[in-house]
C-alpha cells in the first residue's frame, strides 16, 4: 500500500509541474506578440464613432485592460491568471466580444472531441488489429497489400489528404458536403435526422484523418508484430498446434499492444487542440477552427484557453496512463 501512495504521489507531482509550466508558457508567450488585444478593440470601436472623447476613450481602455488581465504589473497580471484559470474565467473574446471565452470552447469542444476521439480510437483499434495479423502473416498477398497501402500514405499529411478527398468525393463525384458540421438551417438537436445529417458531414474529415493515421500505425504495429513472432513462447505455442489466429489476437497482439497504449492516450489528450488543418479545410465548427480564427485576429484571452485545455488534456491523459499502465502491463508494479 505504501508503494501504491508514493507511486501516485509521484506521478501527481509530475503532473501539477508540467500544468505548472504549461500554463505560465500560456501567460508568458502572448504577452511577447505585437498584437495589443486592448488597442485592437478600441481600434475597432472608434472607427464607428465621428466624435472620440478622450476621457471615454481612457475610461474605455482602462475597463478593456481590467477584462483582458492586462493591468497591473506583470505579477499582479500572473496572480489574476491563476485566479481566473482556477474559476474557468478566461475573460472576453476579442473575434465575437464580448462572448465569454469559456462559452465559445464550451460549444467547440463536442464537435472536435466527438470526431477525432472516435477517429483516434477506431483507427488505433482496426489498424493494430490489421496490422498485427499482416505482421504474423507477412508472406501472404493481402497482407502485403495493406503494407504498400500504408508506406503509400504514410508521408501524405492529413490536410493533404483532405484536400484530396474535398476533390473527389465533393468536387469531382459530388456525394459529401464540401464543409461545415450540419446542414444549414438544422438546428442541434438529439433527433434521429440530426445525429444523421451530423454524421454525414463528418464523413470526410474522419476519413483524411484516419486514412493518414492508419500509415504510421499500421508500419509500427507490423514491426513490432515481426519481432514478437519470433519469441519462445510464440514458437512453443505454434508446436502446440494452437490455430494461429488464437495465437496472432492472444499472444501476439496482446503483448505488442502495450507499447501501443501510450502513444494512444497521448493522442487522446491532444484532441483539445483540434486537427486544425483539416478544420479549416472542411469550416468544422471545432476547436481547430476556433483557434485559427483567434489566431487571426490576434484574440490571446481564447488561444489561451484553448491551450490551457490543450494542457490539461494532455497532462491528464499522461497521468491516467501512469496510473493505469501497472494494470495493462504486468511487467510493471507500483514501487
Amino acid at each position: 500500500m505504501i508503494g501504491v501512495k508514493a507511486y501516485i504521489a509521484s506521478r501527481l507531482i509530475v503532473f501539477f509541474i508540467v500544468v505548472y509550466i504549461g500554463v505560465t508558457l500560456c501567460f508568458i508567450l502572448p504577452r511577447l506578440s505585437p498584437i495589443n488585444p486592448v488597442e485592437t478593440v478600441l481600434s475597432r470601436y472608434l472607427a464607428y464613432l465621428d466624435y472620440q472623447d478622450p476621457t471615454e476613450v481612457e475610461y474605455l481602455r482602462n475597463t478593456l485592460m481590467e477584462i483582458y488581465g492586462l493591468k497591473g504589473s506583470l505579477l499582479e497580471q500572473y496572480i489574476g491568471f491563476w485566479k481566473r484559470i482556477v474559476v474557468g474565467d478566461f475573460g472576453p473574446s476579442l473575434i465575437l466580444f464580448p462572448t465569454p471565452v469559456s462559452k465559445l470552447i464550451g460549444d467547440s469542444i463536442p464537435w472536435t472531441v466527438g470526431l477525432l476521439s472516435t477517429c483516434t480510437l477506431f483507427s488505433w483499434l482496426t489498424t493494430n488489429i490489421i496490422g498485427g495479423f499482416a505482421g504474423y502473416f507477412s508472406n501472404r498477398r493481402w497482407a502485403k497489400a495493406f503494407s504498400v497501402f500504408a508506406i503509400t500514405v504514410h508521408p501524405i499529411p492529413y490536410y493533404i489528404m483532405a484536400l484530396v478527398l474535398v476533390f473527389l468525393f465533393s468536387y469531382l463525384i459530388p456525394i459529401f458536403p464540401m464543409g461545415g458540421g450540419i446542414s444549414m438551417g438544422v438546428k442541434l438537436s438529439l433527433s434521429f435526422e440530426v445525429i444523421v445529417d451530423i454524421l454525414y458531414h463528418s464523413i470526410l474529415p474522419a476519413l483524411s484523418l484516419i486514412i493518414v493515421s492508419y500509415g504510421g500505425e499500421f508500419i509500427t504495429m507490423r514491426a513490432l508484430t515481426i519481432n514478437t513472432k519470433t519469441e519462445d513462447y510464440v514458437q512453443f505455442a505454434e508446436s502446440l498446434g494452437i490455430p494461429k489466429r488464437r495465437i496472432v489476437l492472444k499472444y501476439v497482439i496482446r503483448n505488442c499492444l502495450l507499447p501501443r497504449v501510450t502513444g494512444l492516450a497521448i493522442s487522446l489528450g491532444g484532441i483539445f487542440t483540434g486537427a486544425l488543418a483539416m478544420e479549416v479545410i472542411f469550416t468544422y465548427p471545432g476547436l481547430g477552427m476556433l483557434l485559427y480564427n483567434a489566431v487571426l485576429n490576434g484574440d490571446y484571452n481564447l488561444i489561451m484557453g484553448i491551450c490551457i485545455y490543450s494542457i490539461l488534456g494532455i497532462a491528464f491523459a499522461a497521468l491516467l496512463l501512469d496510473l493505469l499502465y501497472p494494470l495493462v502491463d504486468p511487467r510493471i508494479r507500483y514501487r
